[in-house]
This record gives C-alpha cells, structure tokens and sequence, in this order.
C-alpha cells in the first residue's frame, strides 16, 4: 500500500483517520467503537480526541455513561481536506 504510506509522511495515520472516519460515519459514535476502527488503544483514542476538543474539532455530547462524538463545523472542514489528501495519494 504505497499510497498509504506516502500518506503517512505527510500526516500522523490515526489522528487523521480518527477525523475521516468521523466525517464518513452515519451512525452515532464514540471513543469505544472509534478505537475499534482504526485499530488503536482506547485510551490512545481518548488522548487526541481530548487535543481535537481543544482545537475546537470535536464535540463530545454525553449520553448517559456515553460519550458521544461529533464534528465542529471546523473539524469537518479539516476532516474533508485531510480526506481528499488520503484519495489523492
């Protein structure tokens, strides 16, 4: 997968598909089923959701003991950019 590793030159892998797999998903998210995909620790997840929260990224919107994951206006934005890189590599 050359491609994928040109990709990776340019942008650290999980914090940038952690944004293109919030950006693609249609169902309601969190942290949990978010590791799960791009196949990293939860805690890991956890950390850089908090850095993309902070950045104004990301919203987490509590439901119950959940959380759940959004973009901001300006994480989709990012998140499309980042996408379009991904296809274009």
């Amino acid at each position: 997968m050359v491609n994928g590793k040109v990709f990776n030159v340019f942008f650290r892998e999980k914090p940038a598909m952690m944004l293109v797999n919030l950006k693609n998903t249609k169902d309601e998210i969190y942290a949990s089923n978010l590791a799960k995909q791009i196949d990293c620790t939860y805690s890991h997840v956890v950390k850089i959701l908090q850095e993309m929260e902070k950045a104004g990224l990301i919203n987490f919107e509590k439901q119950g003991r959940l959380k759940l994951l959004t973009l901001t206006k300006k994480g989709q934005e990012v998140a499309e950019h980042i996408d379009s890189i991904r296809v274009s590599l």
